[in-house]
């Protein structure tokens, strides 16, 4: 057991889950995450694999015959996944995602119907807020959901969805403007509706398209894509929650556990790269001693060891309050925060300490180098993290003059 990162205060089945979950990540993803990471290829049999471990319905309800497990269980194999390879931690997190914002906000028809196939890996999740146009403004969104009779007509087109192909359950945000007048707050006119599809790419249902992968720098394997409606017809029962105008507040949730998420996901990147730091250390010699026993790369190592556990103390503290039902945005964001600048900052050191060795598509920290920067973005930028720290931490110190 590595002395870094430990949790404290597990229960004996948390335990076993994590343990069960590691040697899975040693035996059966690190292996092959590199060479499958620059075919770009979709991970099947890891992600077959944790089908049958259970971790698609790590946090879903017993009676949904899911594990019922915390965000705090979840976030630690975030963390061990992601040690093995980022981009199966996403296949897993979008899934996550939309199965919480069921739980917490589906009438029962919703939740009957897709938390227990969500539970057994068979129906798959994939969430889409953002536009080509928009990025971090989620209050300029301009895709459309009308009204025609028992049903809704979705138009518009949607972009970077994780698992938009492999996925067979999409929760769309759009405008709805029924009920709420010209000139309302642009929040409350924004509905989530559950899209039924086929996986693939091309036309996966009557009105949606899935156009193709976008080829991206790192994260790859997992697919991400753009979403196209053109005249979608979607059935009322399918808007989440059963009333139009509450998506903004259901994303926002959702986003709120998937920001833990990606905090556990930069612990998990950050945690390999510091052990393919140290244990690269130790084997390469210059001017005859290992260069572990250099001063420059001992303090290099100290840094690293600081950062990997200060992120993944604070990522810890985010998931526990969120599991005790206290309102967790302000952890949750500087958990975010933190944890994927300190990733960045680690897998470079460890990519200095490789030298040139660290360039060559052989070693693994190079397919790292090119991971951690997703995380500086994902569920939100920096600069969007800090916004919501700052406004947290004005409503708790208000001046009181």
């Amino acid at each position: 057991m590595a002395r870094l990162a430990q949790t404290h205060g597990l229960t004996d089945v948390q335990q076993e889950i994590l343990s069960t979950v590691r040697d899975f990540v040693d035996k059966e993803i690190i292996p092959v995450a590199t060479e499958l990471e620059h075919r770009d290829e979709y991970p099947q049999d890891i992600v077959d694999g944790l089908k049958e471990l259970g971790v698609f319905g790590l946090m879903i309800p017993e009676e949904y015959g899911g594990l019922g497990e915390s965000l705090l269980t979840y976030a630690l194999c975030v963390e061990e996944i992601a040690r093995g390879w980022m981009s199966v931690s996403g296949i897993i997190n979008t899934h996550f995602i939309v199965a919480y914002m069921l739980k917490q906000h589906g009438t029962q028809e919703q939740k009957d119907t897709f938390l227990p196939r969500m539970a057994a890996g068979e129906v798959r999740g994939a969430f889409s807020m953002s536009e080509p146009a928009l990025g971090s403004d989620v209050s300029a969104i301009t895709s459309k959901a009308v009204k025609d009779g028992d049903e809704y007509v979705l138009n518009g087109q949607k972009m970077w969805l994780t698992n938009g192909g492999t996925s067979t359950l999409v929760a769309v945000l759009v405008r709805s403007d029924e009920g709420h007048p010209e000139g309302s707050a642009p929040h409350k006119s924004m509905t989530t509706f559950l899209v039924e599809k086929e996986p693939g790419f091309g036309e996966v249902r009557p009105g949606l398209t899935i156009p193709g992968k976008i080829d991206k720098m790192g994260y790859k394997g997992v697919d991400t894509t753009e979403l196209i409606m053109d005249g979608l017809r979607i059935p009322a029962n399918r808007v989440l929650g059963g009333v139009t105008g509450r998506g903004f507040y259901q994303m926002m949730d959702g986003v709120e556990v998937g920001r833990v998420n990606v905090a556990a996901r930069g612990c998990g990147v950050a945690q390999r790269a510091f052990e393919l730091g140290v244990s690269y250390a130790q084997q390469r010699q210059t001017f005859g001693k290992p260069i572990a026993q250099h001063q420059a790369i001992q303090f290099k190592l100290a840094e690293m060891a600081t950062k990997v556990e200060a992120a993944h103390a604070m990522m810890v503290n985010a998931a526990r309050k969120k599991d005790s039902g206290e309102r967790n945005d302000l952890e949750a964001g500087m958990a975010k925060y933190l944890a994927s600048e300190y990733c960045k900052e680690v897998v470079e050191d460890a990519f200095r300490i490789h030298g040139g060795y660290g360039f060559s598509k052989e070693y693994e920290i190079e397919r790292l180098y090119r991971e951690a920067p997703m995380l500086l973005i994902g569920e939100g930028t920096a600069e969007i993290q800090k916004m919501i720290i700052g406004r947290r931490l004005l409503e708790e110190y208000r001046f009181q003059g």
